[in-house]
């Protein structure tokens, strides 16, 4: 359990930073949790290339329980909903343990298709499963995300949609620049943990 422990602190700070993060607004469509919250898949992969998916399941079970206790306390500070926290908790937890399957599906191809296959799939469906749950209008709006369905234009230049897709769509953009990104510390990290691994 202690060789697992590097990627369940990891996983912590991500999950614990992009809740705070998640307040403050980078542009008009992003917040700086936008940059800190895909890390969470890197940390996954790492995980899973070298220890395999038992150990990057735990690894998301962690993070999955801090992310609820973040959630519940945000909720006590009136930050956030029941709907937004559920939206939350179950983007995080599906979106993770498909990445997890995706990537062992491929793990034994080139170094760089299981964690860009495995990151663009499950960033994918965190995004849809987040905004959907979160602000879709097919469920009823309170205070906190009433706000959310202002029609304004696709990214302040396309079609006028719901704000909410506009902000879905930016967040997905942002994960799919850092899963390409996110490539190259994966290869570095693993090369490493791998070396260490053999000279043990």
């Amino acid at each position: 359990m202690t060789r697992f422990l590097p990627g369940i602190l990891a996983m912590a700070a991500i999950v614990v930073a992009s809740n705070i993060l998640v307040q403050f607004t980078v542009a008009d469509w992003l917040t700086w949790g936008a940059f800190t919250y895909p890390l969470a898949f890197l940390v996954t992969d790492v995980m899973n290339r070298v220890h395999g998916p038992r150990a990057a399941r735990r690894v998301v079970v962690a993070g999955f329980v801090v992310g609820v206790i973040c959630s519940l306390i945000a909720a006590q500070m009136d930050a956030t909903t029941l709907r937004i926290a559920i939206a939350s908790g179950a983007a995080f937890l599906t979106a993770q343990l498909v990445d997890i399957a995706i990537f062992d599906a491929l793990r034994g191809g080139r170094w760089w298709r299981a964690p860009l296959a495995s990151t663009l799939v499950g960033s994918a469906l965190d995004t849809a499963l987040f905004f959907g749950i979160a602000f879709a209008a097919v469920l009823p709006h309170d205070i906190n995300t009433g706000w959310s369905s202002e029609a304004v234009p696709l990214l302040g230049q396309g079609p006028v949609t719901a704000l909410w897709v506009s902000l879905a769509v930016a967040d997905w953009l942002v994960k799919l620049c850092l899963a390409i990104l996110a490539l190259v510390p994966f290869r570095l990290i693993v090369r490493n943990l791998l070396g260490d691994a053999r000279k043990s």
